[in-house]
């Protein structure tokens, strides 16, 4: 698949639920209302879409949600496109979690394939971690990422940057990670979801400031490391592990962009920060044959946008787009 700007759509992120255990500030409202379990596909449907990707050459699959292990049976549809691992047609299959249920599922999704996951973890402190999460306990979070690690995966941590909240973190969070094996990643906020009258624009930390900061005390050696995301990694000198930063708003990804986001309701987006998509619930449902399908998929591809407009100022401190991150996944 190619998009209207030479792009090569390898890529696909997979939200298999809006639901998720935490309500974390950045990304949730904290009375949100969740999708009626009847819009939402069956694994069965999910796993039929992503193999119709894969068929057109997406190589890297991730899981995501909401919490995508909250899903009741989620582990069934790992284990259909586990068999895309073994046929060599998919490189990656992996996931983006919280770490509650990681000390659950972490032996299985080794055993299935996966190598690698993200864990979206914003502090040390687990008085914070509870305000942050709202219900989160970081004791849990720290017996899944133990069970991972036993059972061989890599970690990936995800920090969202936040002014005034976790950035006088950074160093620490570098020294843990690292002294632990994991990459870190610090991430800008995005515009995406009503949170609150001007929360966001308090919450919003450039990175460009972060990254000075961070280098008063350790040396960055930027690196052509990359994992199919946006982020861009440094060697840390000093601990010798990575450091990642996604800069959306002060740097946006846009030219080298290989995603699109499919929804639990079968909703490709093609740029996370645009509202255009494509319904492929319906085709997907229209025929047992995946011909009125592909006609859908690939009419959606060549709408894939150049790239995404966030702004986050005094003037624009609202939502980019309307809907949760959680909705398209993390």
């Amino acid at each position: 698949m190619i998009d209207p700007f030479g792009r090569h759509i390898s890529y696909l992120r997979v939200s298999v639920t809006d639901r998720c255990d935490f309500r974390c500030v950045y990304c949730m409202a904290e009375d949100m209302t969740f999708l009626p379990k009847a819009e939402v596909l069956s694994l069965e449907e999910l796993e039929r879409l992503c193999t119709a990707f894969v068929r057109r050459g997406v190589k890297k699959l991730r899981l995501t949600g909401g919490e995508p292990l909250v899903r009741k049976n989620v582990m069934s549809l790992f284990r259909g496109l586990g068999r895309h691992l073994d046929s060599g047609a998919l490189e990656e299959l992996t996931l983006t979690t919280n770490g509650s249920q990681l000390a659950k599922y972490a032996q299985e999704l080794a055993d299935i394939g996966v190598r690698r996951v993200n864990v979206s973890m914003d502090t040390l402190d687990p008085d914070k971690f509870r305000q942050l999460t709202r219900w989160g306990d970081l004791d849990q979070v720290m017996r899944g990422l133990d069970a991972a690690q036993r059972a061989g995966l890599a970690i990936k941590i995800n920090a969202v940057a936040l002014r005034g909240v976790n950035d006088c973190e950074f160093d620490e969070m570098i020294r843990w990670s690292h002294g632990r094996g994991m990459d870190l990643v610090l991430i800008e906020v995005m515009p995406m979801g009503e949170i609150g009258d001007a929360a966001r624009l308090d919450q919003y930390l450039p990175l460009s400031l972060a990254r000075s900061e961070i280098a008063r005390h350790f040396t960055l050696t930027e690196t052509d490391y990359r994992t199919g995301g946006p982020a861009r990694y440094f060697k840390v000198e000093e601990t010798g592990g990575r450091l990642g930063f996604i800069t959306p708003l002060t740097h946006n990804f846009c030219e080298s962009c290989n995603r699109v986001r499919l929804t639990c309701t079968g909703t490709l987006y093609m740029c996370l920060g645009q509202e255009d998509a494509a319904d492929l619930r319906a085709p997907l449902r229209a025929s047992e044959s995946d011909d009125v399908l592909d006609r859908a998929i690939t009419e959606a591809i060549a709408r894939k946008p150049k790239g995404h407009d966030f702004i986050i100022d005094r003037r624009n401190s609202g939502p980019a787009v309307p809907r949760h991150m959680s909705v398209t996944g993390g």
